[in-house]
């Protein structure tokens, strides 16, 4: 048996593969690689049958004012700059009861780190949302966002977590984790928290039984052996907490980005390497039962095709999403269902409705 399929054995056998193993599959670059989403597929059949997720969500995107200047985003402003703006309460909670209207289960924000923000202005902001719509699960900030609110306010990062839970905060944002190793990070983002901060702050977070989201950003100037690094970090850290709810490949957006502007970036990840992300994770992660594809980066058509490569759950609706765009990407703004519905039923999968949780509805 060659050296590929003995890998694929034994990850559809539920051994756990090593690095060196994923960075073998890494670099597939022939038509072998529907052997590594077939194989991939079968572990997502194993664990989460023919359903395919997603859930009924709404993106507040607060300010696009942020003090960072990371060099892979489009969206962020600076004070003077042209389309600056901050929602007053008034303005989120008009937006939040057009989501209420809307039958969403989860309210999503994330947003640029305001000059001015401190732990009350992330609280505060979760008290506006749950006074028109107690119910609804907020799912925000991350760890870039609660290590600015304990500097920015004389607070520690467990402190902040555990303001941010008693404001109604239900779940923590993975995103600004990027790829987690230092040397790529001061190239990208340079002001954003080390990967050992990334760390302790998810770690922190889910023994405060706040669970999150578990991302990667790729396809800029990383390697397959920064992927691999990356991929080995969220596997370790769910063997020790079970905190993650999902991992959530994001391809990255190159066309607005300083990044790519500048020619330090390459013109975002191809097709292969899009499918093999999704691939490769669910043979590596053995302890993540969810991987979500990213219908706002990839597109419908590519989402659809990584279904059949080992991801399961089409994200959210979203109803408004400014980050992504800001980057260049097109058709950002909302997913239907019915279109979701199409997609996967084409691909021969039922579609479920699920709460941020994973809790089918």
């Amino acid at each position: 048996m060659d050296r590929l399929h003995a890998i694929l054995n034994k990850g559809v056998e539920g051994h756990r593969l090593t690095e060196e193993e994923a960075l073998f599959l890494f670099g597939i670059q022939d038509r072998a690689i529907w052997d590594v989403a077939a194989a991939a597929d079968q572990v997502r059949q194993k664990k989460t049958g023919g359903v395919v997720t997603y859930v009924k969500n709404q993106n507040i995107n607060v300010t696009n004012l942020c003090v960072n200047a990371c060099g892979f985003c489009g969206y962020s402003k600076k004070p003077g700059d042209d389309g600056v703006y901050f929602f007053t309460k008034q303005q989120v909670q008009e937006k939040v009861r057009l989501a209420k209207s809307r039958n969403v289960t989860e309210i999503c924000t994330v947003s640029g780190l305001h000059p001015d923000f401190t732990t009350e202005s992330y609280t505060g902001l979760y008290r506006w949302i749950k006074e028109v719509f107690p119910e609804v699960h907020i799912h925000a900030s991350n760890p870039m966002e609660v290590a600015y609110a304990a500097r920015k306010s004389g607070m520690t990062t467990r402190e902040v977590l555990s303001a941010m839970k008693a404001a109604g905060l239900g779940s923590l944002c993975g995103t600004a984790a990027e790829i987690l190793v230092d040397d790529i990070r001061k190239e990208i983002c340079p002001q954003k928290i080390s990967t050992d901060e990334w760390i302790r702050i998810i770690k922190e977070a889910h023994g405060l039984d706040i669970p999150s989201t578990a991302t990667i950003m790729y396809g800029h100037c990383e390697s397959n052996e920064d992927r691999v690094k990356h991929l080995a970090i969220l596997r370790k850290i769910q063997d020790e907490t079970r905190g993650f709810t999902e991992f959530v490949p994001l391809s990255f957006i190159h066309m607005n980005t300083p990044l790519y502007k500048k020619g330090f970036a390459r013109a975002g990840a191809t097709g292969r390497e899009d499918l093999l992300m999704v691939a490769v994770a669910r043979l590596f992660l053995d302890n993540f039962n969810n991987i979500q594809v990213s219908w706002v980066k990839e597109g419908i058509k590519m989402a659809q095709i990584s279904l059949l490569a080992g991801a399961n759950d089409l994200g959210g609706t979203m109803f408004e999403e400014s980050i992504s765009k800001g980057a260049g990407a097109q058709n950002t703004d909302y997913l239907d269902p019915a279109e979701m519905q199409r997609i996967t039923e084409d691909a021969g999968m039922k579609l479920r409705q699920r709460t941020t949780l994973y809790r089918l509805l």
